[in-house]
């Protein structure tokens, strides 16, 4: 019966792009209607092959997502958005950066805690030593802590990045790499748990473990990072029974080994692991890269905005329906023709188009997501820009807090959109 539903399903779209693209002729409305809805392919010869995978698609076994089953932490607000508030030397351009924030609708912001920055010279040493005149390394977090407040904006605290003097090589294995000792990262979640009770909830207990350089300069490894994982969420339940922890979110990836691990590979190697009982919310990332937030198609050797569904497969097959996954990064890339396009490349509006439709079509099709986070807010300095990063053009506002299309977008969505 699916294959008769699916070439079925072939016709349609066929007969649908004669009719809406003049035979791949008519590019204008090839880029919107039926058949982008379905591809999120803008131009007709990518449609057309988009259908054929869409066809071939409906006749492999489907993912089971369980869309009916109670989702805890579900039904929250889901705009978030990431932020270098940390980077920010004058306190008045954090401050401007949560007014532009919440202005724009968003009430998350995922915020950088670097371990590297807060116990700095050893265990337990909590001043920055680095410039004169010494202060509390806590100063600037404690700023970003009460500017949030102010706001009213949550934040998704991300710990990782752990100082040098917790590997005995140093930074021999990169400055990611993680430290000899679990337990003295497992000390630091407990420190800022407690420091900041009843105030942060949420904390994200790495980035990206899968993939290089976030595991620093060695293979990646799934059960030692489970380890990793287990024992930060031992740590902070230990300081604050309520707190929220997020495992650190997978990157996107079809490699098979060393240095970068599929996402999906090593999310089932971490329940192998015993990862179940070490978070309350599934962390992934959710770029839509080469093509458009509403690609309906799923195949595990391709990456596109619906690719956490695949996750949420392995989250039911493990009995871990009850969980949601939050998306930690989201964005298209808008790199000018003269910067390598490594993540897409898409124009600025598109990028405007883009990012409200991703949000839509969550709330819309998949219960199981929670808070996505638009990656990201602005950079302190143009450096990126100047050493022509495709990073840099993922931005929502330059630098200098131009609001480029999306941030207006963005506004424009959040406050249209139905409670």
């Amino acid at each position: 019966m699916r294959w008769r539903i699916a070439l079925t399903l072939g016709l349609l779209f066929s007969l649908a792009l004669f009719f809406t693209a003049e035979g791949a002729e008519n590019t204008e409305m090839a880029s919107g209607g039926l058949l982008f809805d379905w591809t999120g392919e803008e131009q007709p010869l990518a449609q057309v092959r988009a259908l054929g995978q869409l066809v071939l698609g409906g006749l492999r076994p489907q993912p089971q997502t369980r869309p009916d089953a109670p989702i805890r932490y579900s039904g929250v607000n889901p705009f978030g958005i990431n932020t270098f508030l940390e980077q920010e030397v004058e306190p008045a351009k954090r401050e401007r950066t949560l007014q532009m924030i919440r202005d724009a609708g968003f009430t998350w912001i995922r915020q950088p805690f670097p371990w590297q920055d807060i116990e700095i010279h050893g265990k337990g040493d909590f001043e920055d030593r680095r410039h004169t005149p010494y202060r509390s390394a806590w100063e600037k977090y404690d700023n970003i802590v009460d500017l949030a407040e102010r706001y009213g904006l949550n934040i998704i605290a991300r710990l990782d990045s752990p100082p040098a003097w917790s590997r005995a090589d140093g930074e021999a294995r990169g400055a990611f790499a993680p430290p000899d000792r679990f337990e003295d990262f497992g000390d630091f979640v407990y420190t800022i748990v407690s420091r900041y009770k009843g105030r942060v909830r949420y904390y994200q207990l790495w980035n990206e473990p899968n993939i290089y350089p976030e595991w620093g300069e060695q293979d990646v490894d799934p059960e030692a990072y489970t380890r990793l994982l287990c024992i930060g969420y031992r740590r902070a339940k230990q300081a604050d029974p309520d707190v929220v922890i997020l495992s650190g979110a997978l990157a996107q990836t079809l490699e098979l080994g060393g240095r970068n691990l599929s996402d999906l590979v090593f999310l089932q190697r971490m329940y192998n692991a015993g990862a179940r009982d070490c978070f309350d919310i599934l962390a992934m990332q959710g770029y839509g890269l080469w093509s458009g937030p509403t690609d309906h198609r799923l195949r595990p050797t391709a990456i596109n905005y619906a690719r956490h569904v695949y996750a949420r497969d392995i989250m039911v097959q493990n009995g871990d329906a009850g969980k949601p996954i939050w998306l930690s990064e989201m964005n298209w890339n808008a790199a000018p023709e003269d910067v390598e396009p490594r993540y897409g490349r898409v124009t600025l509006e598109q990028q405007a188009r883009y990012a409200p439709l991703a949000y839509e079509r969550a709330r819309r099709e998949w219960p199981w997501i929670g808070v996505i986070n638009f990656w990201y807010f602005k950079r302190p300095t143009e450096e990126w820009e100047n050493e022509r990063r495709p990073e840099a053009y993922f931005r929502m506002v330059l630098p200098d807090f131009t609001p480029l299309p999306v941030y207006e977008a963005m506004r424009a969505y959040t406050q249209s959109r139905p409670p």
